[in-house]
């Protein structure tokens, strides 16, 4: 499988309920590595998919950092070193007392330069599915480079996947103009507030059958609510959470897909692959940070 997205550098500031403004307030803080693209190749490889690619643009300043946590986790990394802008950085701020509710203030530095000269049809070469982060989408040389690797992939007919991302980000570029970006795909992974905000719809189930009208696959997720499966217009599966003990929200969307993914290409249905999604995302949220322990790959 290849992963091409965003590399980051995650501060997560863990604290007890809002932030006292004017003055201090406690917080537990770790620097982590990140990045929706990067965070889905790292579950990908934990779930047991053999061989993960990742193609993402990082600044010289941490690079070779984020490169050694890529192959720690079992990732093989391609890493675009970017001489005129540092790696993107995101304060995650995360509510204890609301469940471990996350709030993101996004530096994209080198993430968002990632462009169509960067990417390679040598590096779909034996690839059995290419996934893209829908932060490519909010820039113009991402969403270049989405088209050139979506050509790519559909010439060596190698199924597509992108997760949206980010419904703030959504907002500002329009649904229209995502549903454009996004003619050609095979599976669409949104959250249900993503879903809803694609469709103007407020049930997710009625935004994921009206999604997948447009999207052959359609896997939307809900959090402790489980996750849901639509094709062809309507919802074929409902696929309860993993009761979990929430310390951080933080990537659990992101380790849903790459669970999810790594299931697919493992040869389960999507019913199957969308169970072990949940099961992924259960153990990000029982974690501080977006990536998997480290150690031995855990088959789906």
């Amino acid at each position: 499988m290849l992963v091409v997205g965003d590399v980051v550098t995650d501060v997560v500031a863990l604290h007890h309920g809002p932030p006292a403004p004017g003055t201090d307030s406690t917080a537990a803080i770790r620097l982590v590595p990140g990045g929706a693209g990067a965070n889905a190749a790292c579950w990908a490889a934990h779930r047991g998919c053999p061989d993960v690619r990742l193609l993402a643009r990082v600044g010289a300043d941490t690079a070779s950092w984020h490169e050694r946590e890529l192959i720690a986790s079992g990732v093989r990394p391609r890493l675009v070193r970017d001489a005129g802008a540092p790696t993107g950085t995101v304060i995650c701020l995360v509510d204890a007392a609301a469940a471990g509710e996350r709030t993101f203030l996004t530096d994209s530095g080198a993430s968002v330069r990632l462009g169509p000269e960067d990417f390679g049809q040598e590096l779909l070469d034996g690839v059995g599915r290419l996934h893209l982060s829908g932060y490519l989408l909010f820039s113009a040389p991402g969403r270049a480079l989405v088209a050139a690797a979506v050509a790519s992939a559909r010439a060596l007919r190698i199924p597509v996947s992108l997760d949206p991302a980010s419904a703030g980000f959504l907002s500002a570029l329009g649904v229209r103009r995502f549903r454009e970006l996004t003619e050609g795909m095979d599976v669409l992974l949104p959250s249900g507030a993503e879903a809803c905000l694609l469709t103007g719809l407020s049930d997710p189930a009625r935004a994921a059958a009206r999604l997948s009208r447009h999207v052959p696959l359609v896997v939307v997720t809900l959090g402790g609510d489980g996750a849901l499966v639509a094709r062809h217009g309507a919802v074929e599966a409902r696929v309860p959470a993993v009761p979990a003990v929430v310390r951080d929200t933080t990537g659990a969307g992101d380790a849903f897909a790459g669970a999810f993914l790594a299931a697919l290409l493992a040869g389960a249905g999507a019913r199957e692959a969308a169970a072990d999604g949940c099961r992924a995302g259960a153990l990000a949220v029982s974690r501080v940070g977006a990536r998997p322990p480290k150690g031995a790959a855990q088959g789906a």
